[in-house]
């Protein structure tokens, strides 16, 4: 079941307003940036998290007009009386100092009975911004993945319905979705959590405006079902499979964690640097795990590069002090730590989220 609760970028100089005033309690106050300037932005360092309550599942787009980043996240109730925010929206100059700016929707898409909107991954194609999005319900039998689309990152974002759900395509606990581009054609990767046997990480072909599966029966499996979070990265020739694995949302017993393999084909076979295959259970060479100041780390974004050629990741993860909201729900809040290379392997420093500030990732605002 789902334990996600889940390019290359570059910035310009847009001040970062501070929109949204403290929540309240401690456990439903929001850490956020105050005014970013074209000046001061590229010299601040940071800490993690760098945004709180919530942001689980992270997803990060850039708007090439206006040079700022945008993240989205998991529909999460934050404690504070303001009910369940559909896919928070948040803003920022320079990934490391985020303010909350609203709500991807304003209610929930209609093609499901029930469910919570997850995981959401946003892209911009063809002058649009996409959202795909997980609709699913804990246990449920038969989740789906669905489509919206924008003229701008804040929205509104139009739903257009369903691509597909779990019956349809034959993919147990079809949630988690990823969009990836090369050579004009799209891809959508997804999976999550399951022991049956159809279970696992697939990909399948889109059509050329991203909003439409042409055939589902040309899916390819590229990772077991013990991995969910889907990110693919390509660099120097390879593409990466990053994903995560453990318990999200056990508050401190979360044991979310984060691997990779890689592959020379898109479509696999990804092994880890052992040389096992993905498609293998308990595969994955480790990239992040939780130390005594956050535990549950996981479900990342892209892999986005910064103006001095250096990597960074977005996550989510958790304070074991302090893991929950005052509702009872999981306080996932968003971390960022730097990539780095090691024959071509991609690594975080002690594989384990810093806790020491950091200097913050680099933008040129020109």
């Amino acid at each position: 079941m789902l334990n996600a609760m889940l390019f290359r970028y570059w910035i310009g100089g847009v001040a970062v307003l501070n929109l949204l005033s403290s929540c309240g309690s401690s456990t439903g106050s929001v850490k956020q940036s105050g005014q970013i300037t074209n000046a001061t932005a590229q010299h601040k360092t940071y800490s993690n998290p760098v945004f709180e309550p919530i942001l689980a599942d992270p997803t990060v787009v850039r708007d090439p007009q206006r040079k700022m980043f945008y993240a989205y996240g998991t529909a999460d109730n934050w404690g504070d009386g303001k009910g369940q925010r559909l896919v928070s929206i948040l803003q920022s100059a320079d990934l490391a100092h985020w303010t909350w700016i609203g709500t991807a929707f304003s209610s929930k898409p209609s093609w499901k009975a029930e469910g919570g909107i997850w995981a959401p991954d946003v892209v911009r194609l063809n002058g649009k911004y996409i959202l795909y999005y997980a609709y699913s319900t804990w246990g449920d039998p038969n989740p789906g993945i669905g489509v919206a689309l924008a003229d701008r990152p804040e929205g509104p974002f139009i739903d257009q319905g369903k691509l597909f759900d779990s019956k349809e395509i034959d993919v147990p606990n079809s949630i988690d979705p990823y969009f990836f581009t090369e050579n004009g054609q799209n891809y959508l990767f997804w999976g999550s959590f399951s022991d049956a046997n159809t279970q696992g990480t697939y990909g399948v072909e889109l059509d050329e405006n991203g909003t439409a599966v042409p055939d589902l029966t040309k899916k390819f499996k590229v990772a077991a079902g013990d991995f969910e979070a889907v990110v693919i990265h390509k660099r120097k020739g390879y593409y990466y499979f990053i994903g995560s694995k453990g318990s999200c949302c056990e508050g401190e017993k979360s044991s979310y964690h984060v691997l990779v393999g890689r592959s020379r084909k898109l479509k696999g076979p990804y092994t880890d640097q052992e040389g096992r295959n993905l498609t293998q259970r308990g595969s994955g060479t480790l990239l992040l795990k939780g130390n005594d100041q956050f535990v549950g780390t996981g479900h990342t974004s892209r892999i986005i590069t910064d103006d001095k050629g250096k990597d960074w990741i977005l996550y989510h993860g958790m304070d074991p002090k302090q893991p929950r909201v005052a509702t009872g729900g999981n306080r996932r809040m968003l971390f960022l730590d730097q990539i780095i290379w090691d024959k071509d392997w991609p690594k975080i420093e002690g594989a384990t989220s810093s806790v020491a500030a950091q200097r913050a990732p680099t933008f040129n605002f020109k």
